[in-house]
């Protein structure tokens, strides 16, 4: 019965394998989808913080014609669009629209004592225009506090007189200065209302603020702090269900901050309230500004290509520059980065982008797109159960009648979890079983044990080059075929848009190389568990702890290169600019610098050198980070593609001349090494 039933699992793999295929050919049409919603919106906008311009304008001659000098030259750049925070008093003192005291300061001013009992704020507009402008801004929002605000004047200039404290009343936040607001919108310029969650959310007044901001034509939000308008109210008032509805009546979508520490809370479900009214964001910091203007276009152009960014945010910050003596800013390098053909509007127009206000991702989910999806599901578990086929053939069965459960289970329970499991199985499983069928080919082709070596004979040279080439094409042909299945199961717009990330990038990167080298330790010849008693049973030295230290120290460094916080050398930056630059699309460098290489390399001596075959254990990198690159759903399928492809090219071409470079090696060793013994 044992045996009957081992048949029947060794069996099953023909049939996983044709299921595999099935649920390949089912995913494609979801891959489409997701290519066509990748094509829908190819619209990129630059974004400039007015606020950062007022600051540095506030160390120039002429700050107001220092800002309308500034503007001009930001729109002739390609920047189409200003960032306004909701202003606070101390803005408009920054923008010279008003002066501020305190109790003290005022009766300093007016040599009068200062009251005993009165610690209030004293305002003093610069003109009449900003009297008229400011103050029903200011009475509006001060009265909505419960703060009592009356007119003030002094020597013949309008003010007010807010009884709350200087240190508080310049906390509160105000709506935008009208007077900016008509300046920028007849200078051509979109507005981007940048909004905060620090006061009690009212709905009156956020309608009447939204209908100034639609006259203006805004299209798109963002938030400043840590969540999101209405947030704070929400668990009370369902306030961020309100701002929802009126985000929706007047046509505004939000935009998600790329590489944003914390997301925004209550960001995602704002998201999903307005449909996924939202694009991506990539913020250049202050500090950043001053980085080299080619840097600064490469980072946009890279952005927009290859992470579906659609928004682009500058920042420029004052500094005290003591070599010139003087205040700088980044402003000029800022334009230049923009401007000219090795510009970033230059670059990102090449890519095939256009300017203009920044749209959301029409996404594209046919009809029947979920039974695609449900067969993709069936043919993923599959992919497990072939990789437990492997290592545990008497399992197979079991584990895809389990697998096919667990996932029913789980996706009507934890749709979000299972989706996300079910995609790191695979991505897993497939370069994995990859490489388990191409040592089992070199297993079977190359050299046998040393018991059973009489008879074997060493292929020629040119026969091992062409089995190792076809060896690496089919290998990769299995590695790839996780992708559609990672596709079709993350194919959801949250995780374009970064509100879900793909996780286990750790594990995904560990489990092939950790399971490729248990097979070619334990499944090379004698049966499984008679080495792993053998290797159980073998002293340990210091040569094998020095080698675990070893181990460790690169393991660990490898994990760092991983994920989005990975960190990359100068010359690896170099390198990826140079490919950027003259082949369009960068190969990942663990790819066609070492992972791709070494199968060729370590396959053409596997087949004449049994013991070459551990070479492979490295080369697993290769086909796992083929995989990890699609698993980045924010980078649009082609280019993950092309990228793909490209690193298997390239990596053949540096394979075969190090395949080159070992037979000179070997030939001289062969030649000189009697010689050297006779020294």
């Amino acid at each position: 019965m044992q045996q009957k039933w081992q048949r029947w699992n060794l069996a099953s793999r023909k049939w996983l394998w044709i299921i595999v295929v099935v649920g390949v050919i089912a995913a494609l049409p979801v891959v489409y989808d997701r290519l066509q919603t990748e094509k829908s919106s190819k619209t990129v906008e630059f974004v400039f913080d007015y606020r950062d311009l007022v600051e540095v304008a506030s160390y120039r001659q002429n700050p107001q014609d220092y800002i309308s000098e500034q503007l001009d030259r930001l729109m002739a750049a390609g920047v189409q669009s200003m960032a306004i925070y909701e202003n606070t008093l101390d803005d408009f003192r920054k923008a010279r629209r008003l002066m501020l005291w305190g109790a003290a300061d005022i009766a300093n001013l007016t040599d009068t004592v200062i009251p005993e009992n009165e610690n209030y704020t004293y305002v003093l507009f610069t003109s009449a225009e900003n009297s008229n402008a400011l103050s029903p801004v200011i009475r509006d929002a001060f009265s909505r506090l419960d703060i009592r605000t009356e007119d003030w004047n002094y020597r013949g200039q309008q003010g007010l007189i807010i009884e709350t404290p200087l240190e508080d009343a310049t906390l509160k936040p105000l709506q935008p200065d009208p007077i900016t607001l008509n300046m920028l919108h007849e200078k051509g310029f979109t507005i981007v209302p940048r909004l905060v969650d620090s006061l009690p959310y009212d709905q009156e007044a956020m309608k009447a603020l939204l209908d100034r901001y639609a006259e203006l034509g805004v299209k798109r939000i963002l938030f400043e702090g840590e969540s999101v308008k209405g947030f704070n109210d929400d668990a009370d008032k369902g306030s961020i269900t309100a701002f929802a509805d009126l985000l929706k009546e007047h046509g505004i979508g939000i935009a998600a901050i790329e590489n944003i520490k914390v997301q925004q809370k209550g960001f995602s479900k704002l998201a999903y309230l307005l449909d996924y009214n939202v694009t991506r964001l990539r913020s250049l910091s202050e500090a950043d500004s001053s980085l080299k203007t080619e840097v600064i276009a490469d980072q946009f152009a890279l952005a927009t290509k290859d992470r579906n960014i659609r928004m682009i945010y500058l920042n420029t910050i004052p500094s005290r520059d003591t070599k010139q003596a003087a205040i700088t800013d980044t402003l000029d390098n800022l334009i230049e980065s923009l401007s000219g053909p090795e510009g970033a509007v230059a670059k990102i127009e090449a890519n095939g982008f256009k300017l203009g206000q920044a749209t959301a991702f029409d996404v594209q989910d046919s009809s029947f797109q979920r039974y695609f999806k449900l067969i993709a599901v069936i043919g993923a578990v599959a992919m497990v159960a072939l990789l437990v086929s492997y290592f545990i053939p008497w399992l197979t069965l079991p584990v895809w009648v389990l697998g096919l459960v667990g996932s029913a289970g789980l996706l009507m329970l934890k749709p979000t979890l299972f989706e996300q499991a079910l995609a790191l199985a695979v991505a897993i499983s497939a370069p994995t079983v990859a490489m388990v069928l191409a040592i089992r080919k070199i297993n079977e082709m190359g050299p046998p044990l040393r018991s059973d070596s009489s008879s074997y004979t060493v292929m020629s040279p040119r026969r091992r080059l062409t089995h190792s080439v076809v060896l690496y094409i089919k290998t990769a042909l299995i590695t790839f075929s996780a992708v559609p299945f990672v596709i079709a199961l993350l194919n959801n717009i949250t995780y374009s848009l970064v509100l879900n990330q793909f996780r286990g990038v750790s594990l995904l990167h560990l489990a092939p190389i950790a399971l490729t080298a248990l097979y070619v330790l334990l499944y090379r010849g004698e049966f499984a568990f008679n080495k792993t008693g053998k290797l159980l049973r073998t002293p340990i030295t210091l040569a094998m702890v020095i080698a675990a230290g070893v181990i460790g120290i690169v393991g660990m460094y490898y994990l760092s290169r991983t994920g989005n916080s990975g960190t990359v050398s100068g010359p690896e930056k170099m390198l990826r600019v140079f490919l950027e630059n003259n082949v369009g699309v960068r190969p990942r460098n663990k790819e066609f610098l070492l992972a791709h290489p070494l199968f060729i390399l370590g396959a053409f001596m596997a087949y004449k050198y049994r013991n070459a075959a551990f070479i492979l254990i490295i080369a697993v990198i290769g086909q796992l980070s083929m995989v990890d690159t699609f698993a980045h759903i924010h980078s649009p399928v082609l280019i993950s593609l092309i990228r793909g492809l490209l690193g298997l090219g390239l990596g053949l071409i540096i394979g075969l001349i190090a395949v080159g470079v070992w037979q000179i090696a070997e030939r001289c060793w062969k030649r000189w090494s009697p010689l050297l013994r006779k020294l």
